[in-house]
């Protein structure tokens, strides 16, 4: 087992994995820029480390930096949370020439998923459902505008390094097309180091659903049933369900043995997501594979009374998955509390909190990365907390998340706590009738 574990993230998650890690009984060495030396994640490690400047190329995203704080601090194992660099297959190799244990998947899964094409041909080989579309990049408009014509309008044009929304782009027609290829190859290029490019049909009106799986060094890989996160502004989830409502028993299971068959075929280790998007009439799709713990793990959490972070750090020690009987208990519902503007295009609002009160009670947990008086730098993702409601049922899980908002509040800043307590009254949100049009759609708020 890790005996002292660097968290190369911050906020929330580093938080929450050292929690974990310090119950474990291991150290907890944290990272952080010179914006977060006054953050709660910072003050609560054992150790903490100067990565250097804010912008995140030169902090949580620089492989060297990371590296350099390994060596200084001496540990033995590392756990890159989610965003930054919790995908980077350069990360994992600089981990294992250090000696040391990078809690996450092999490079071969990262490598494997982390094109969107050739994941999807890959899922493809293993009988997995895949979306409508040329499995190949395409290197001019006039190529795309023919693949489309082929597929059928509308299309999605996609980057196929991409993630969270970043180079995506609806197409009705060979204009949109034509306006939005060139922006997606550069958005490709600028955040994700490849400027490669390709179309699939839209599902229009779809729910994004993901599968939860885990994986260990045996060979031997689970799933942790679905989530529902169909609850999106710019491609990018602000509330998350499970079970997800859409989902019938028969149809649930196919979604499961989808994911588990997708993950096998990478030979995949540790926790991962597999996402599909789903049509009206329950057909499913491959969207792509989530190579780390995801944001929503916590209501994964709730309805199975389990630890994801310690599951995580048993396998990476090259401990077998030892999992109790899963028998999932209830519906528990995740909302995503930012530092944002919905009024206002979900512009991030930067700056300095006054005070800020958190709920508690039966059924709630909240994962926070910021109290009275913290900066919210300008420089990441707007993310304050996770508040997260359990119940026996959806409604009970509905109507706690609700009392529970009224119990929260939030100094000095904009936030989305508003916007959220419309979507829990929402009469087609307590029906489990949303999909990722719901925002526009219902709330008459843009992107």
């Amino acid at each position: 087992m890790i005996k002292k574990l660097l968290i190369a993230n911050r906020g929330e998650i580093a938080r929450r994995i050292g929690r974990t890690a310090r119950r474990m009984g291991i150290r907890v060495v944290a990272v952080y820029s010179e914006a977060d030396r006054a953050a709660p994640f910072v003050r609560e490690a054992d150790e903490a480390v100067l990565l250097g400047p804010p912008p995140p190329k030169e902090s949580y995203a620089n492989v060297d930096a990371i590296v350099a704080a390994l060596k200084s601090s001496g540990a033995d194992g590392l756990h890159p949370g989610y965003g930054f660099l919790s995908e980077s297959e350069n990360l994992v190799a600089a981990c294992l020439d250090a000696g040391v244990t990078f809690v996450g998947p092999s490079v071969h899964s990262i490598r494997a998923m982390g094109s969107k094409i050739e994941s999807k041909i890959a899922m493809i080989e293993a009988g997995v459902p895949v979306v409508p579309g040329p499995v190949h990049a395409l290197e001019h408009e006039d190529d795309a505008v023919k693949a489309a014509e082929a597929v059928g309008w509308p299309v999605m044009l996609k980057a196929s390094a991409g993630g969270g929304g970043i180079g995506m782009a609806r197409c009705k027609n060979d204009k949109q097309l034509r306006s939005a290829f060139e922006d997606a190859r550069k958005k490709g290029e600028q955040f994700f180091g490849s400027p490669r490019v390709f179309i699939e049909k839209l599902i229009e009106r779809p729910h994004h659903i993901e599968v939860q799986v885990l994986g260990d060094k045996h060979g031997n890989v689970v799933h942790l049933f679905e989530r529902e996160c169909s609850v999106q502004r710019r491609n990018q989830k602000v509330l998350e369900e499970t079970p997800s409502p859409l989902l019938d028993d028969d149809t649930r299971a196919r979604l499961c043995d989808a994911a588990v068959r997708a993950a096998r075929a990478v030979r995949y280790e540790n926790a991962g997501t597999v996402e599909f998007v789903a049509d009206e009439h329950k057909n499913f799709y491959f969207l792509e594979m989530n190579t780390r713990l995801q944001v929503e793990h916590p209501i994964t959490e709730a309805t199975l009374g389990i630890d994801l972070v310690e599951h995580q750090l048993r396998v990476a020690a090259g401990e077998p998955l030892s999992l109790p009987a899963l028998e999932r208990r209830g519906h528990a519902i995740e909302l995503r509390v930012c530092a944002e503007d919905p009024d206002k295009r979900f512009f991030p609002q930067p700056g300095t909190l006054g005070e800020v009160t958190w709920p508690a009670g039966d059924g709630i947990r909240v994962d926070a990365g910021v109290e009275s008086g913290s900066v919210v730098p300008p420089y990441y993702d707007s993310l304050l907390a996770k508040v997260i409601g359990h119940g026996a049922s959806r409604a009970e899980a509905i109507a706690r998340l609700r009392a529970a908002l009224e119990r929260t509040s939030i100094g000095g800043l904009k936030s989305n706590l508003e916007m959220h307590k419309r979507i829990l009254d929402d009469e087609q949100f307590q029906a489990g009738h949303t999909t990722t049009a719901f925002i526009e759609e219902r709330l008459g708020l843009k992107a």
